[in-house]
């Protein structure tokens, strides 16, 4: 049972200041001015006053609810090095045994690890607290006690921000005298243009005792595709490093020092700096020769890649037309033929000619000049072609002839028809997946095309068919440029959605990237990409069986791995890996062998940048709490592991009306004596006959005082 006294005034509060005013008043008055019977009427006002106010007792049956101590144990990647795994399971055996010893004590255990999806990075202890937190009523714990290094990346700005009145306490893995060295990023590019390089700023830094002075270190940079470069850096001094972008994509750098003696760790001597390469913007030459229902279609395509600069001329009225149109009506400027195929035709990354005809406009030299723009100087020819590419003003009739992969043979085949994809299509870049495609056995999803140019195909490889099943996309390495022939002037029907379309933006968009030599739609092509652990290689190939990769490790150790065929064109296999780090992967090519590089491991830089222990971080919020730090390490922590090791854990008490809860060697925690009411009982102590009979017997009183 539990007793105390509360009142349930029968008047509002105001009347008590107001009355209570007036009474001391007039009681001063009396007192002052020495009036007989001043003490009697003061008892009198008091009487009254307390009536007014109507004290009950109250009497409650308690249950008394338990204190809660909430225990973060950290098993972040920082808590992985040295002996400090065994510490702390000798830390946290001899808190659970302190803790068992309080009674009246419930303790809820919370075990906090580093993301192993990368979501989060560093030390997360208070995030993990914070969900114990919402389902724990916060007047019954009693603190909290986290088992860790000190290093933390979630200490909060302020206790309130905790929810809780009650120590925070740290017991500390580790020693005070750890060093470590490490490489310190300053600053590193998110990003590079292709062909280009971009700097990285860094440093080698040493924390805590450094044994001796420190000498120049060795600093070994791995790039991909070149030899590594071995470089002698002062600890301190920043660093600069230079980093290529030979590709687009994910580039990387792996960046590794020599390990010191005594240090701490050499997970942090090795990190590797991750940046995109983003190509230029594309240059395209559009030229259209006569108008046709799908003109627009190539123009609007390249005009919503952002990634495509393009220059189209439209070839409306040729120049053996006569009609008497006056000349300063027939254009708006005239067409730049010496600058666009002669003096700039190398800015030009593909030149696409739409249904265009030898009419003149261009003279024979610009073709050769186009012919040895693909062949010599890697550049990339499209043509687009309608019954035009049969006539005796086909494009094959001038020095353009060379490059291009198919000989017209002068005949239009005007039937529907449904493209199809080619066993070669099958494994291409550009034609593998379409979707509405079906395989060599079903014909496609897509709709028909009516028009095709008959063409003989000597060289090149015919990814897709039509009528007759004669070649409708021929694509084509000549030197060190490429060639593409579209045979038909239909696509324009995928695009208008006729009898449901096709894929005609992945088609010509792959097509086109493909000629600008675009990394990830080369026909023979290594991937290495890596989640955790897993290191997954795939190769795109066009043949029909492919060589071993080579895989080697961070350690330069090297393993050889079969992939498996998983679809046409493409092999694939995965394999687990022992330490983080850059695996470089190599396997022989057609014309020269294939490599890629891939990141394993989830690489924290937040979490292992310190890994030293530190009492430092926890400081602020232990302070605000009456909290406090110890240093768990005891003789046999420090010496050989053995069956069962000590830890030095302070002695733990419970306190309730204390500001501080910790000492050299005590820390204590609060005693909330919290408790669940089960039943309440009110008992009136000065109401009806009772106060009136004390009322007037004290104004009685004060009369007779008054009357001697």
């Amino acid at each position: 049972m539990n007793w105390s006294v509360d009142f349930a005034p029968l008047l509002p509060d105001i009347f008590f200041y107001v009355a209570g005013a007036i009474a001391i008043l007039l009681v001063a008055v009396l007192f002052i001015r020495r009036t007989r019977g001043a003490a009697l009427r003061a008892l009198a006002l008091a009487t009254l006053f307390l009536a007014l106010l109507n004290p009950t007792l109250k009497e409650e049956e308690r249950d008394t609810l338990a204190n809660i101590a909430i225990v973060v144990i950290d098993e972040t990647t920082s808590q992985a090095l040295a002996n400090r795994p065994e510490q702390t399971k000798a830390v946290r055996e001899a808190l659970d045994a302190r803790l068992a010893r309080i009674q009246n004590l419930e303790v809820k255990t919370i075990v906090a690890r580093s993301a192993s999806d990368g979501s989060t990075s560093g030390t997360q202890l208070f995030g993990e607290l914070n969900a114990v937190l919402s389902t724990t009523p916060s007047d019954r714990i009693a603190g909290v006690i986290m088992v860790t290094d000190g290093q933390v990346h979630d200490v909060p700005d302020k206790l309130s921000s905790l929810g809780f009145d009650a120590p925070v306490h740290a017991l500390l893995t580790g020693t005070k005298d750890e060093f470590d060295r490490r490489i310190e990023i300053l600053k590193a590019p998110r990003y590079g243009i292709v062909g280009q390089s971009r700097d990285i700023e860094l440093k080698v830094t040493e924390i805590g005792k450094t044994p001796g002075d420190s000498l120049p270190v060795t600093l070994r940079i791995r790039r991909q595709g070149e030899a590594d470069e071995i470089r002698k850096v002062q600890i301190g001094r920043n660093v600069s490093v230079d980093m290529p972008f030979p590709h687009a994509g994910t580039n990387i750098v792996e960046l590794d020092i020599e390990t010191a003696e005594g240090e701490l760790t050499p997970a942090n001597n090795r990190t590797v700096v991750s940046a995109q390469g983003v190509r230029e913007n594309l240059r395209v030459l559009l030229v259209s020769g006569e108008p046709h229902a799908g003109e627009r279609t190539w123009r609007n395509l390249l005009k919503s890649d952002a990634a495509v600069d393009l220059v189209h001329f439209t070839i409306l009225r040729p120049p053996e037309k006569q009609d008497g149109t006056p000349i300063n009506q027939l254009s708006l400027i005239a067409f730049p033929t010496r600058e666009l195929f002669s003096d700039k035709i190398r800015d030009f990354d593909l030149i696409i000619f739409d249904r265009y005809q030898h009419r003149g406009i261009l003279q024979l030299l610009y073709y050769d000049n186009i012919s040895r723009y693909v062949a010599n100087h890697g550049g990339a020819v499209l043509v687009a072609a309608g019954d035009d590419y049969a006539g005796n003003l086909s494009l094959y009739r001038t020095p353009l002839a060379p490059v291009l992969p198919a000989i017209p043979t002068g005949r239009v085949l005007e039937e529907p028809f449904k493209a199809k994809v080619t066993a070669k299509g099958l494994k291409h870049p550009v034609t593998r997946d379409l979707p509405g495609s079906r395989g060599l056995d079903q014909d496609p999803t897509w709709g028909r095309w009516f028009r095709q140019v008959e063409v003989s195909s000597d060289r090149g490889s015919t990814v897709m068919t039509g009528a007759d099943d004669q070649p409708l996309l021929i694509l084509d390495r000549n030197g060190e440029g490429r060639v593409a022939l579209l045979t038909s002037d239909q696509a324009w029907l995928w695009a208008r959605g006729f009898e449901g379309g096709g894929p005609h933006t992945d088609l010509l968009r792959r097509l086109s990237h493909w000629l600008m030599k675009e990394p990830d739609l080369e026909e023979e092509r290594l991937f290495a990409d890596a989640k955790g652990l897993k290191v997954t290689l795939e190769r795109r190939t066009m043949l029909e069986a492919v060589e071993p990769v080579e895989v080697i490790s961070p350690k330069d150790e090297k393993q050889t791995v079969t992939l498996e065929k998983v679809s046409d064109g493409v092999w694939r296999s995965t394999i687990d890996v022992k330490i983080p780090g850059l695996y470089k992967a190599t396997t022989p090519g057609p014309i020269e062998p294939l490599t890629a590089v891939a990141l394993a491991g989830i690489q924290d830089a937040r979490e292992m940048s310190e890994v030293t222990a530190t009492a430092k971080k926890l400081k602020p919020i232990q302070d605000a709490s009456g909290g406090g730090a110890f240093w768990t390490a005891s003789d046999s922590l420090l010496s050989a592991a053995t069956e069962a090791l000590d830890a030095d854990v302070p002695r733990v008490t419970m306190l309730s009306g204390a500001r501080v809860f910790s000492g050299s060697n005590w820390m204590a925690l609060r005693d909330r004596q919290a408790y669940l009411t089960k039943g309440v009982k009110i008992t009136p102590m000065f109401e009806g006959l009772l106060a009136l009979a004390a009322l007037l017997f004290v104004i009685s009183l004060a009369w007779w005082r008054e009357g001697r």
